[in-house]
């Protein structure tokens, strides 16, 4: 997008908010720049999400660098910066008005940090909608239309966080190529119109089994598939159960979703066995509670499944209408084996939404 300082102000602060996702078929695998070996299809949350706030000020002079302060929860978190350093790497050529100014972002969660929750894909969704708002603002000439934004934003947030580039999107998104009409490997478009209604509002109980940060890192694990000696059929079956799903997910088929839903979490946690080195991010206590909703599922027919992410945590997917039986086999049975009893009650939401926006 082209640049100009004509009539444009000097400073300005916007905020936006951006859920996380949870994968259903998984993306495990990637080629540079960020471009996943496989498709993926993730329902969008609500509740688990970043609240970003990016200010920013115009400088006297242009460096090659983007420069910019952080603070997370109204703290400095150094450890956080050589990331946000390479992701403003990646994004300069597209966006190199932000050389023009100092930046200072300002993010928090709602969830706790390191609780199985993809926060990088709501934190790069959220840093990624500030960023392509500011340049609206600095740059009129870039005004686009709300897909339009969208697919530019989800696009931007890709080369932060792969996962990141599907939180834009009601209820469900697809990222990558596939036979789905319009899907790319740059950016993720909404799948909320081709859900059946059996869909709508599906929940997610995300129950807390482990908080410690992660051995092995997803990045590293991304890495370690290069090696893989599974990862060429994996790839081909992600290909077959995105077309799976596509079809699971229009024709309403909850007792095919369930299959395949639990099917590619496991999936992705062999992966992880296999890879050279092999490791296990799964507990004990995961464990259990997948046995205990097999046996919850089978003497109540309840359509609920798990999934998981790259961690122990165990997501809970099921129909709202079911919300009030599910929970209380949550507060009944598996509390038991969450870390402080702690468990998160989300829903399908509605992708990231802009808070406020004011210019100088």
């Amino acid at each position: 997008m082209k640049q100009t300082k004509e009539n444009t102000p000097d400073s300005g602060i916007v905020q936006w908010e951006s859920p996380s996702n949870i994968a259903l078929v998984k993306y495990w695998g990637k080629s540079d720049i960020q471009i996943p070996k496989n498709p993926s299809i993730s329902f969008t949350l609500q509740e688990a999400k970043t609240i970003t706030r990016l200010e920013w000020k115009r400088k006297n002079t242009s460096r090659s660098q983007v420069e910019f302060d952080f603070l997370f929860h109204g703290n400095e978190k150094p450890e956080f910066i050589p990331k946000l350093e390479v992701f403003f790497s990646r994004i300069i050529e597209q966006m190199p008005f932000l050389k023009n100014y100092h930046l200072r972002i300002s993010s928090e969660n709602t969830f706790p940090h390191s609780s199985g929750i993809a926060s990088s894909a709501s934190a790069m969704s959220a840093l990624a909608a500030t960023l392509v708002d500011m340049e609206m603002i600095v740059n009129p000439s870039s005004k686009t239309d709300q897909e339009d934004f969208r697919i530019y934003a989800s696009e931007i947030s890709r080369l932060g966080s792969g996962s990141a580039c599907r939180s834009f999107y009601p209820e469900a998104a697809i990222w990558g190529q596939s036979s789905f009409s319009g899907t790319s490997d740059r950016y993720a478009i909404g799948l909320g119109d081709h859900l059946h209604p059996e869909f709508h509002g599906y929940r997610d109980a995300i129950l807390l089994i482990e908080q410690s940060p992660k051995a092995v890192t997803s990045t590293a694990g991304h890495h370690l598939m290069e090696e893989n000696p599974y990862a060429s059929v994996r790839f081909s079956q992600a290909q077959e159960n995105i077309d799976r799903l596509l079809v699971i997910l229009k024709k309403g088929d909850l007792e095919e979703f369930v299959k395949l839903v639990e099917a590619e979490a496991m999936t992705l946690h062999a992966l992880m066995m296999t890879s050279d080195p092999g490791y296990i991010l799964l507990h004990p206590r995961t464990l259990e509670v997948i046995q205990h909703l097999h046996a919850f599922r089978k003497d109540t027919r309840i359509p609920v499944c798990f999934t998981l992410d790259a961690g122990p945590n165990v997501h809970l997917l099921y129909p709202e209408k079911y919300t009030i039986e599910v929970e209380d086999f949550i507060k009944n049975e598996l509390i038991q084996f969450c870390q402080d009893r702690q468990w998160i009650s989300d829903r399908m939401g509605e992708g990231t939404k802009k808070l406020s926006s004011s210019t100088k």
